[in-house]
This record gives C-alpha cells, sequence and structure tokens, in this order.
C-alpha cells in the first residue's frame, strides 16, 4: 500500500519529473527511491508528543513536550465515567497542543513527505485539523512502533523514514528448474 511504510519510496509513483525505471536503469530506480529533502514529522501519544521538519537527514527544527494524560482505572460505575471523560479532555487538549506546534515548527516550511507515529487515533485526530489539510495530504510513512515521542526517537523516526525497503527477486523461468522436467 503506497505510503504505508511497507513499500519503497514514499508512494507508488516516481517523484515528480523522474520516469519510471526501467530494466538496467539504476540510475532511475535510484532517483526514484530517494526520499523527499525535507520531511515534516508528527509523534504524538498519550503522554508525550514531537514534532520536527527534517532537511535530508538532519533534524533541523524540532518541539518535544508532555502533556499528562490519565491512565484507565479500576473503578466503576459514576467514577468511572467521570475518569474518562477527564482522560478525554486530557487527551483532547494534547492534540491541540500538537497543532498548534506543528503549525509553527513544521509548516513555516514547503515539506515533500510526512511521518508519523504514536497513537493511531491521536495522530488521526492532529491531521483532521483543517489547517494541517496540507500535511494530511502528502505521501506518508507510517511508524507506529515507536516509544514515547522524545528527541532522540524523533532522530530515529526521521531516519527511518527516510530508509528505503528494496527487495530483488530472481524473475521465473518457465520450463526446467533445478534440474527438474528432462527424461
Amino acid at each position: 500500500m503506497p505510503g504505508d511504510g511497507t513499500s519503497p519510496g514514499y508512494g507508488s509513483e516516481p517523484a515528480a519529473g523522474r520516469g519510471p525505471a526501467g530494466p538496467g536503469d539504476l540510475d532511475g530506480l535510484a532517483a526514484w527511491a530517494t526520499p523527499p529533502v525535507a520531511i515534516a514529522l508528527i509523534l504524538v501519544r498519550r503522554g508525550g508528543y514531537a514534532v520536527g521538519l527534517g532537511q535530508g537527514p538532519e533534524l533541523i527544527s524540532h518541539k518535544v513536550g508532555t502533556r499528562y494524560v490519565q491512565s484507565r482505572t479500576a473503578a466503576g460505575g459514576w467514577s468511572q465515567h467521570r475518569f474518562a471523560r477527564r482522560r478525554d479532555n486530557q487527551a483532547d487538549a494534547l492534540v491541540v497542543s500538537v497543532i498548534e506546534h506543528t503549525r509553527r515548527v513544521v509548516l513555516a516550511s514547503p515539506t515533500g513527505a510526512l511521518i508519523v507515529g504514536g497513537d493511531k487515533s491521536l495522530v488521526r485526530d492532529v491531521l483532521a485539523d483543517p489547517r494541517l489539510a496540507r500535511l494530511a495530504k502528502l505521501p506518508r510513512r507510517e511508524l507506529f512502533d515507536l516509544p514515547d515521542p522524545k528527541l532522540t526517537v524523533l532522530k530515529q523516526a526521521l531516519r527511518r523514514g527516510r530508509a528505503v525497503r528494496i527487495l530483488l527477486s530472481e524473475p521465473e523461468t518457465t520450463g526446467m528448474r533445478n534440474g527438474e522436467g528432462g527424461e
């Protein structure tokens, strides 16, 4: 699936101005697999966030922070509902904070791709904000297996997001294989 982190490059098509690589076209393949120069990063988990802007392999701008979001409790009845509402309000405040930092840190510069990670529902809530529509439309690499967002994790996400996985396979031939067939 394009942009899901499992296929090469950031989408199913080569970047603008790059033609598809044909057999023996190593330059075309290398150009197709080259990640965009400017990449936006948004990592958000309950309790923490990190947003950044990568220029090539370097993180040139970032904001990392924490916001308390209460964990689940074993209480039942009215207490359970009260704690659930409190958790939801705290998560909403976290999303608003991440949106504001993303606008300040990332939207000031043009970007060619987006790397997201952390809690899928929180990332979805952040990207649903209409002010981030430009980012939400970018080719995306999703790294939801990252630990709590910190500066080192943000740098690791940039490195992983720029990595290109290439799978080489031999073309299948018809007829005899490995001594099969014959007499």
